[in-house]
């Protein structure tokens, strides 16, 4: 496998994207609801970053694949919050 030049605006748009994340996670867990959050919104952004994982296992393995992996996670636990406070009696959109 080649060596890949990763790229500085993949990285920026990464750690942008998962600098968000941890604020949502703690508003969900500081109200204990899921109120507001949108579980197909979650889904969506999931899926995203799964496409993304499979691109970069595939055609350009890099150090920045580990940020999506990241980002994939914060957003797993994101939605597992939030299943959780839904099933709590909370309705999500």
């Amino acid at each position: 496998m080649q060596p890949h030049h990763f790229s500085i605006f993949e990285i920026i748009m990464l750690v942008c994207f998962g600098a968000s994340w941890p604020f949502s996670i703690y508003k969900t867990l500081h109200t204990k609801t899921a109120q507001g959050k949108s579980l197909l919104f979650l889904l969506l952004v999931l899926i995203g970053y799964v496409g993304g994982i499979i691109h970069k296992l595939i055609y350009s393995y890099d150090v920045v694949t580990y940020l999506y992996v990241l980002n994939f996670l914060l957003v797993l636990t994101d939605l597992l919050l939030t299943l959780r406070y839904q099933r709590r009696g909370e309705e999500v959109v």
